[in-house]
């Protein structure tokens, strides 16, 4: 019995490596194996490793390294720069992603682990080729991931604008980009490069004749320069409307009512010519303006409707005043045609006989055709 306290018996298995402490002091590594240890105080002890994780960590793991160079013989030891970032493989597939100042030991002879060292200082792109692995890589927690990379997808017809520690840094094309986020902070704006719309609506303006108008308007544009866009205003489509305003205003001001209800299609040319200019300087193009409803107040819609009612009544007199001339100025030349012509007259006295004749039932004639047409025609219906 006094035998079994005085040894202490560590068994280490093929796919297992131990460290031996001897009063918390280092002394060697354990192969696999039996070992009967020394122990007759309880001061020995023995920390075992599974080989299938191959990653060395321990509380005092950095002093070990640096003060017993044996344990070189058994781990591969990477450490990085304060601009590096790891990408650690194992048998060929990714595992893990290091960070910047860091510094990892990994078990030898189970597993091929290689690390990939790129440097971020210059180049924080994340190679194409790493996107789709990053996404895919199943061993790699999403945390390490959300921490270490910032994703951008970029639809189409859309921009990327990517901004480092607050600065503009690139413009990115429609597709996906990737990103180390180390040492940086990253942002992405995206904008909308595509033909929108844009409604001014319900706005109060006078006339230069004093007439309160209510005026809606409706414009197209798109971003062309979304740099210049973004830089410039904190929103281009309320700077865009609030020119819009104004371009109404001075598009309306300057013109009488009537000018205004004869040139409604010319006001949107006019109100376009004057925005256009001002808001291309800010990246953005102006397609066409065009005003929709120009209402007036309700006592001016009387107005305005008796005026039209007086307009259309005198052009309606007008036209039958010309048409009784006309008919008056024929009715004259045909006077004077008959006049002139007997037989002609004759021809028109049996053309009103005919016309008679179609409409009664009994007639009655005395002294021949001459009777009939210029002593007594006796009409009466049969009984």
């Amino acid at each position: 019995m006094k035998l079994f306290t005085l040894y202490q018996k560590v068994e280490i298995a093929d796919h297992e490596r131990g460290l031996l402490f001897r009063r918390d002091n280092f002394e060697r590594v354990l192969e696999p194996g039996i070992y009967r240890l020394w122990d007759p105080f309880d001061r020995v002890h023995v920390d075992t490793y599974d080989l299938s994780n191959p990653l060395f960590e321990h509380p005092i793991r950095d002093f070990l390294l640096k003060t017993h160079t044996v344990l070189s013989r058994y781990l591969d030891v990477i450490e990085l720069g304060d601009h590096e970032v790891g990408l650690v493989f194992i048998d060929g597939k990714l595992d893990d992603v290091m960070a910047p100042a860091t510094r990892v030991a990994f078990w030898k002879g189970v597993y091929d682990v290689r690390v990939r060292v790129l440097d971020v200082r210059a180049d924080f792109v994340v190679p194409a080729e790493l996107v789709s692995q990053l996404g895919h890589a199943r061993s790699v927690a999403r945390t390490v991931l959300a921490a270490s990379v910032e994703y951008a997808e970029v639809a189409d017809n859309h921009v990327g604008l990517l901004f480092v520690n607050g600065k503009l840094e690139r413009m990115l094309e429609p597709g996906a980009h990737a990103f180390w986020k180390f040492d940086r902070t990253l942002q992405v704006r995206h904008v909308d490069t595509r033909l929108q719309a844009l409604e001014v609506t319900g706005q109060e303006i006078l006339s230069k004749d004093k007439v309160s108008l209510r005026l809606n308007l409706s414009a197209t544009y798109r971003v062309a320069d979304a740099e210049k866009a973004v830089l410039a205003l904190s929103d281009f489509g309320d700077h865009l409307y609030k020119e819009l305003q104004f371009g109404l205003r001075e598009a309306v001001g300057t013109k009488t009512l009537d000018e205004i209800l004869a040139s409604k299609d010319e006001l949107g040319g006019a109100i376009q010519a004057q925005v256009a200019s001002r808001v291309a300087e800010y990246g953005l193009e102006v397609q066409s303006i065009g005003v929709k409803d120009i209402i007036l107040p309700g006592e001016m819609k009387s107005l305005l409707n008796q005026v039209v009612e007086a307009e259309k009544q005198a052009q309606a007199n007008l036209i039958r005043r010309r048409e009784e001339t006309a008919a008056t100025r024929s009715l004259h030349n045909t006077a004077k045609m008959l006049e002139r012509s007997p037989t002609l007259l004759r021809l028109k006295e049996l053309e009103a006989l005919e016309k008679v004749t179609e409409r009664i039932d009994k007639l009655t004639v005395y002294g021949g055709l001459d009777g009939v047409l210029h002593q007594l025609v006796k009409l009466g219906d049969r009984d």
